[in-house]
């Protein structure tokens, strides 16, 4: 079963998306199930994991529902206020519903870099741990040793690094970054998304941009702890589906068959505990 480990829908109507202003011509429209479908054919994607893109619980429950109706997507990765009073209740209540698999707080989009130690948000991770969730990190590069503090006081989490904490692959960052990775994939357990590079490249990227990036992940990680996403329709800001999946492939190629196999579909099911249809 192969996966794509990392994609979004979205309704502008719904008016909870702050981020996604018409400057961002190239994604600035609806994107639902219809619109992925074929792309996911093309590329013999079976099943998806369907990541929140507003932090509100109305746009969780959105995705739930819209999931309910579409087959291919295996799991829903949510939003839930982990500082509100009730966040354990909240968070328990969303567990129970079909497809959920975890939950994402946009940390990148947090004024506080350490809001993930906050004691407030104590509870709503023990909710988590206790429900059996995952934790998408949404990072930075700066959030890195922070991520790794807040991974060991939490060993029970499982915790998948988005986007590989997006590098600014652009301005040819790369020696902080490499170095942050390899130490928290040596320390901690935290798996971690090959996805979102194309959208840190600068226009006009190649495998060769990315290849230095693709194989810091490979090494650190090992396949076991590696997933492939495409990060669809953000992607579509600077690429598009198929040139990142092939880009992909090609860039892994080298791998054995069983290695390629989890990249591109089994550490996702293990990790979110996906059923096969």
């Amino acid at each position: 079963m192969r996966i794509d480990a990392h994609q979004h829908f979205w309704r502008l109507a719904r008016g909870d998306y702050g981020w996604l202003t018409p400057g961002l011509a190239a994604i600035h429209r609806d994107h639902e199930p219809a619109d992925l479908a074929p792309l996911l054919k093309a590329g013999r994607i079976d099943r998806t994991v369907l990541v929140q893109a507003a932090p509100t619980h109305a746009e969780t429950d959105f995705l739930l529902r819209l999931a309910e109706t579409t087959d291919f997507v295996a799991g829903v990765v949510g939003w839930a206020d982990f500082e509100a009073e009730d966040a354990a209740h909240r968070i328990a209540a969303l567990a129970a519903r079909e497809k959920l698999v975890g939950l994402r707080p946009m940390i990148q989009d947090i004024p506080d870099p350490r809001w993930m130690l906050n004691e407030a948000i104590e509870p709503a991770i023990e909710a988590m741990v206790d429900e059996g969730l995952t934790f998408d990190a949404l990072v930075k590069p700066a959030h890195l040793p922070i991520l790794a503090e807040f991974a060991g006081r939490h060993p029970g989490l499982d915790i998948v690094i988005d986007h590989a904490a997006k590098p600014d692959i652009a301005a040819g960052a790369f020696d902080s970054w490499s170095r942050d990775m390899r130490r928290l994939a040596a320390e901690t357990r935290l798996v971690c998304k090959l996805s979102g590079l194309a959208t840190e490249a600068a226009p006009g990227w190649s495998a060769e941009t990315l290849r230095p990036y693709v194989e810091v992940l490979v090494e650190a990680f090992g396949a076991d702890r590696l997933m492939w996403g495409s990060d669809w329709p953000v992607l579509n800001l600077n690429g598009g589906y198929a040139a990142w999946l092939d880009t992909a492939e090609m860039l892994l190629a080298g791998l054995t068959s069983a290695e390629r196999e989890a990249i591109f579909g089994g550490t996702a099911s293990v990790f979110y505990g996906l059923d096969h249809p």
